[in-house]
Order: structure tokens, then C-alpha cells, then sequence
């Protein structure tokens, strides 16, 4: 049988009606932008997370950004963050005036830790942005301990739990994405940034209102980043079944255990007392370049994320300097490979997929 690589419909099915009645109740309100339906978001939001503050923003790249300049990051200061990660968490970076500084990871984890973040660390850094990478959740305690602001990057993570915490809740400020393939996806795009912070919330609250507070008068030069009414709405809807979701995601990585993936291949490692919510289940292969395309010609979704780490992508060539050597990002580069996951993935599925990833070693 095909197994695809998502499912984005199943999970959210049984919420149709749920949801067409969130979307009436936006559609009949006439209020479309920063809204009740996004207030109420966010005070659900922070409390799901166990954090003060949500600020609701138009995608998890602006949160990020926005998020640095929160801090007072910009010309002339430095943010560390990891090659192994998608591309927004270091694009951002450079719209503050601040320099991207790649890091490397671990090797099992695929997170950055205390050490490959210490070994990027000048004078110049002001902030160090952690991504809680495929759902797996980065040692944030740990990055705060080396005593620069953290910018937890939760936006593969809404879920996941480090101990008794939220993802999302470790950093002095967290970033979400609600892209539709998310763990917690509207139906567009949205983002979150999330702090306890009260300083910290007000400022990103200005900074997504065009520098202003009252449309009237404006502070500082800011965006035009905003969560709309609509999404907020289906956020509302979908929040609740987030847990369940993440207790379905982890079972689906249980049933690939049980399956005998791991004889096959490496399989995702999680962090020191983390309890991920696996957005991509990634393992690891020597051969994952023809692994990939031996699966998908068996209709089993099977995809490479990051075959090009940051610091090789041509757009951040100015800021990564010439011999800079990221060994563990390279090797994971070339053997990384997400397989299907998704709540709804059942033991049969993961039959299959390993089944698939049996006969395609085997060939």
C-alpha cells in the first residue's frame, strides 16, 4: 500500500464541523485582523505552553526575526545557530543587521548542545538561536547556562516536552510556525513568538504592528506581521487535540521500533530527558540518497530535508567563512532521511515502510 510521506487531512476530519463553524463565526464577525478569535489564541496558546506571553505573527520566520530585534539584537552583533536546520532559522537573521554564526550539532540528537554552541561563542554574540530540529528537543537549560539570551526555535516541536516543560516554554523567548504541515498546522501560513517575558512581549507586539502601538504613532521601524482572524480560529479548534496528536506521532516511532526499522537503519535518537513529538521521523543511512528514491518508487514517501546544510547554501555565503568545518553537519547532510509519521500511523503502516526500506537495501 502507498504510505505518504504526511497526512494532514486524517488527523484534522473528525474537527470538519468544528471548523466550519470557527469559520462562520469569523466570516459573521467582519473582524479579520488581530481580532478576538487571536487574542483568545493566544491566552490558550500560553497557557498550553505554561508561558505569560503569546504574540501571534504571520509566520515562524518573522517570529524569529522579530524575536531578535525583541532582544535588541542587530548591526555589528553576532547570533549563533546551527547548519543542520531549515533555512528560515538562519534567513532570519540577517533582516536585524546581526551576522549568522554556524554551529555544528549532534550527532544522535541532530540538536545543537552546550558544546557546539560554546565553540561558535565571540564577544560579538548576543543571542543564540536553538532548534528543537524534527521535533527532538534541543538542551535549552544548558544553552541558557552559557549565559547569552536563547531563542528557542520551536517551530518543528508544538508538542514535545523537555521534563515537565513545554517546548516552546525553555527559552528567554521560543518561536512557532503553524505552516500546515506542522505538528500544530492552520490552514496558511502563521506563526507565534511565546516568552514569560513582559518587556520581551510588548516589544514584539510593536514590532509586528509596524512599530506601533496604536496605528497613530510609531516607535521604531517594524513589520507588517500579523496572525489573521481565520487562522487564529482554526488554531482554537485544533489546539486541544494537540496532545493527542503528539501521544500519536510518538506511538507511530514506538510501532517503527516494534517493526524492526532499527536493524535497518539508525533511528532518531531523543534528547536528554526530552519526550519528542516527531514532526519528521528521521533516520539515518549510509546509502540514503538511493534509499530515497528506491522508496518513493515504491510509493512510500521518503524525503532528504537538508542535503545542503546552511553554511554551504549559496545565499549565506557571506557568512560562512571559507574552510569552516561542520563535520557532523556534512555526515548528517548526506545520510539523513524522513520516512512517513504522522498521528494517525499505525503499526501496519510502519510494516510496510520498514518492509519497503528492506527490500530497497536489499536491491
Amino acid at each position: 500500500m502507498a504510505v505518504p510521506l504526511f497526512d494532514t487531512t486524517g488527523p484534522v476530519a473528525p474537527l470538519r464541523a468544528a471548523l466550519d463553524a470557527a469559520i462562520a463565526r469569523v466570516l459573521d464577525g467582519g473582524v479579520y485582523v488581530l481580532g478576538p478569535e487571536v487574542a483568545a489564541f493566544e491566552a490558550e496558546f500560553a497557557a498550553y505552553l505554561g508561558v505569560r506571553h503569546v504574540v501571534g505573527v504571520a509566520n515562524g520566520t518573522d517570529a524569529i526575526t522579530l524575536a531578535l530585534q525583541a532582544l535588541g539584537v542587530g548591526p555589528g552583533d553576532e547570533v549563533v545557530v546551527p547548519a543542520f536546520t531549515f533555512y528560515a532559522s538562519a534567513e532570519a537573521i540577517p533582516p536585524t543587521g546581526a551576522t549568522p554564526v554556524f554551529c555544528d550539532v549532534d550527532p544522535e540528537t541532530m540538536c545543537v548542545t552546550a558544546e557546539t554552541v560554546r565553540a561558535a561563542l565571540t564577544p560579538r554574540t548576543r543571542a543564540v538561536v536553538a532548534v528543537d530540529l524534527f521535533g527532538n528537543v534541543a538542551p535549552i537549560p544548558e544553552l541558557r547556562a552559557l549565559g547569552v539570551p536563547v531563542v528557542e526555535d520551536a517551530a518543528q516541536a508544538a508538542g514535545a516536552r523537555l521534563g515537565a516543560r513545554a517546548a516552546g516554554s525553555l527559552g528567554d523567548v521560543a518561536t512557532f510556525s503553524f505552516f500546515p504541515s506542522k505538528n500544530l498546522g492552520c490552514f496558511g501560513d502563521g506563526g507565534a513568538i511565546a516568552t514569560d517575558d513582559d518587556a520581551l512581549a510588548e516589544a514584539a507586539r510593536v514590532l509586528r504592528f509596524h512599530g506601533s502601538r496604536d496605528k497613530v504613532t510609531y516607535e521604531r521601524i517594524g513589520w507588517n506581521s500579523r496572525l489573521d482572524e481565520l487562522q487564529a480560529a482554526i488554531l482554537r479548534v485544533l489546539l486541544p487535540s494537540l496532545e493527542a496528536w503528539s501521544e500519536g506521532r510518538r506511538a507511530a516511532a514506538a510501532h517503527y521500533a516494534e517493526a524492526g526499522l532499527g536493524s535497518l537503519a539508525s533511528l532518531p535518537v531523543p534528547s536528554g530527558g526530552a519526550l519528542p513529538a516527531w514532526h519528521l521521523y528521521v533516520v539515518r543511512h549510509a546509502r540514503a540518497v538511493a534509499l530515497e528514491a528506491a522508496l518513493n518508487a515504491a510509493a512510500v514517501g521518503a524525503r532528504g530535508y537538508y542535503r545542503t546544510p546552511l553554511h554551504r547554501q549559496a545565499a549565506l555565503a557571506p557568512w560562512a567563512p571559507a574552510g569552516l568545518s561542520l563535520p557532523v553537519t556534512d555526515e548528517l547532510a548526506r545520510t539523513h532521511l524522513a520516512l512517513p509519521i504522522s498521528p494517525l500511523l499505525d503499526r501496519a503502516a510502519a510494516d510496510e515502510v520498514t518492509a519497503a526500506v528492506r527490500a530497497a537495501l536489499a536491491a
